[in-house]
């Protein structure tokens, strides 16, 4: 079985903000077979949407020292299950994850493939569909390339009216905006045409790319842009309890009435509460998320035919059930918060890794 190396370079050995070692912890761990119980070598270990890696040796040990916060470390190797494990500074430098790795069940993906409804030329129909729903189409997607097409594949559902998009391989995204090589894990892309709702999930790794005096200034300048009044930006703010000072305004869908009411003090107990570090938000429903710092991008006004003179940008989240922050502004559980409005426009063209700092 040859072992999956499409996610990390060899040279990609781990990446982190400049810190003092008490603000970093180490994760130790082994990946095996979980049939044999043999070691897996070469087994890609990362923490998803940062650019953290490791491949695991030849005895399937691995070991990464990441900066203090939460994060989702995943496991992959080719021809067996991906397993995804939460992980934050409170793991104990003693405890030695074992990672047992199922084997894919291929008679199960075979009978998948062989009854779907696969389109013959998906890309000619779905590719740019694709791509603007994925990469987005913000200015700085333009600047985006998807290095290999070929490894997609296209199913349309008539009786359902869904898309759905699968890869066969790791996608690689150069976002030349931003300065970074996307290595990107493509779990699902489903596409509801019903609803107009569309909807992936994966597990992106982050490469900064290298470039000349003037391109690192560029791209310094377009994280810190990207990153202002991004949702990272916001729930780090929560975190720091500084979100008047960056310039966000909270407001709460109040169910009596119906109406949005500004959330006065966002850090009420009966709201925001800290434990060993990390903070629990108690929010249910509809939170309206204002970034007076900084105007929309004339793009997502006109796309929305919302006035050009929109003065701020207007994001929310529908929140099922709360949610915990880490100290990089990593939350769980994610996949129980939905975006809407900006956020939701501003794709992959536009994330940063939980490891990026902006500059002071």
């Amino acid at each position: 079985m040859k072992p999956s190396i499409a996610l990390l370079l060899p040279a990609l050995l781990f990446s982190l903000t400049v810190l003092s070692q008490d603000k970093t912890f180490p994760i130790d761990g082994q990946v095996l077979d979980g049939k044999s119980g043999q070691p897996l070598n070469g087994a890609s270990v990362f923490c998803q949407n940062t650019t953290v890696g490791v491949l695991s040796k030849d005895d399937g040990r691995f070991h990464l020292r990441l900066a203090n916060g939460g994060y989702d470390l995943v496991i992959s190797y080719t021809g067996y299950e991906t397993q995804v494990i939460r992980i934050g500074k409170d793991h104990r430098a003693d405890d030695t994850l074992k990672v047992q790795l199922k084997e894919q069940d291929k008679s199960l993906e075979q009978a998948v493939v062989t009854g779907s409804a696969e389109v013959a030329d998906g890309w000619a129909k779905y590719g740019q569909f694709f791509l603007d729903n994925f990469i987005g189409t913000t200015p700085n997607a333009a600047q985006c390339v998807l290095e290999n097409k070929d490894v997609l594949k296209f199913y349309f559902y008539k009786k359902r009216n869904k898309l759905r998009v699968k890869a066969t391989d790791v996608l690689v995204v150069t976002n030349n905006a931003l300065g970074y090589k996307i290595k990107y894990q493509l779990d699902s892309f489903v596409y509801d045409y019903t609803g107009n709702i569309s909807s992936y999930t994966g597990y992106p790794l982050f490469e900064a790319l290298q470039g000349t005096p003037d391109q690192e200034q560029t791209w310094k300048q377009n994280r810190l842009y990207s990153y202002s009044g991004s949702r990272l930006h916001f729930v780090r703010s929560w975190y720091d309890s500084t979100l008047d000072d960056e310039g966000f305004v909270l407001e709460k869908l109040d169910s009596a009435s119906n109406k949005m009411k500004r959330v006065d003090n966002p850090y009420d107990p009966s709201l925001y509460s800290r434990d060993s570090g990390d903070v629990e938000i108690g929010i249910q429903g509809r939170l309206r998320v204002s970034y007076t710092n900084q105007t929309p991008d004339k793009k997502y006004l006109t796309e929305n035919k919302f006035p050009l003179t929109t003065g701020v940008e207007i994001s929310a989240l529908d929140i099922l059930n709360g949610f915990v922050i880490e100290e990089n502004g990593y939350f769980y559980d994610q996949s129980e918060v939905t975006n809407i409005g900006y956020w939701s426009w501003k794709k992959l063209a536009e994330v940063l890794p939980y490891d990026y700092v902006p500059e002071q």
